[in-house]
């Protein structure tokens, strides 16, 4: 796992409370994982949630990973966590709009200390949010407290690929996006062995480097004038942010930077 000093909760929710959070929802809509609805399908169907079922959803932001499961896989009730006010106001105000208020809950703590009960979760997930979460392991930790024995981990995640970051690199990645660290597939899945799990699938998706692509396409051909409308025609912050953009655009391709899936078991 790479690290960086002097990034944690508060730069994060600085993001997502900003016109940052509001620049990364243009670009990639609510759902702001890689991927979008695809992604959420590919990790529900390997997750093999069904039905009925209830479930946690650890950095939820606005909750666009739950509307999803209410709507597309008829789970039944979903409870989700984060830290930033903004985006949990806007979410239950999303929810209440779209008819979905009874189904979905929101709580606003730290994913690390829900304060939610023990083992009433039929499954936990994630989607491209728990790069931000500075205790990993506490993390994993509570994910296998609030899901029941036979339970499932589901999450995607923004990981170290294969090919691997030298330092420099790492750092450069995380202090623009407000990574604390940087996990890899190792090891989140020692975490969750560590916290009682069985690691069922551990995988690179390999959607990572098209849809950067992609969204830089969307920020030069179509979506400039929106992109500088949001962080306040700031012309020089915008060819900073590109740039950086552009920089992990390379390390994706490079297969230095990868979207992770995992789905691990309690025992």
């Amino acid at each position: 796992m790479k690290t960086t000093e002097g990034i944690g909760l508060t730069d994060v929710q600085a993001v997502y409370g900003g016109p940052e959070g509001r620049l990364w929802e243009l670009v990639m809509g609510e759902q702001i994982h890689i991927g979008g609805f695809g992604s959420s399908m590919d990790l529900a169907e390997k997750a093999g949630l069904t039905p009925g079922q209830r479930g946690v959803d650890l950095c939820c932001c606005t909750g666009a990973g739950m509307r999803f499961l209410v709507r597309f896989r008829q789970v039944r009730h979903m409870t989700g966590v984060d830290a930033t006010q903004r985006v949990v106001l806007l979410g239950r105000q999303r929810c209440k709009d779209e008819g979905l208020a009874e189904q979905i809950d929101f709580v606003e703590a730290d994913v690390c200390d829900t304060h939610l009960p023990d083992g009433q979760a039929d499954f936990v997930w994630g989607e491209d949010a728990w790069c931000y979460v500075v205790d990993k392991p506490a993390l994993i930790a509570e994910a296998a407290r609030l899901v029941r024995p036979g339970g499932t981990i589901a999450f995607t995640d923004w990981l170290e690929g294969p090919a691997g970051m030298d330092q420099a690199q790492a750092e450069r990645l995380m202090k623009f996006m407000k990574f604390p660290n940087i996990q890899d597939l190792a090891g989140y899945s020692k975490l969750l062995t560590g916290s009682g799990c069985e690691v069922v699938l551990a995988e690179h998706t390999g959607r990572f480097a098209p849809h950067v692509d992609l969204y830089l396409n969307m920020l030069n051909m179509q979506l400039t004038y929106d992109a500088l409308k949001v962080i306040g025609f700031d012309v020089n912050l915008m060819g900073a942010m590109a740039a950086e953009m552009q920089f992990m655009q390379q390390l994706a391709h490079e297969g230095r930077i990868e979207q992770g899936l995992i789905v691990a078991r309690k025992k």
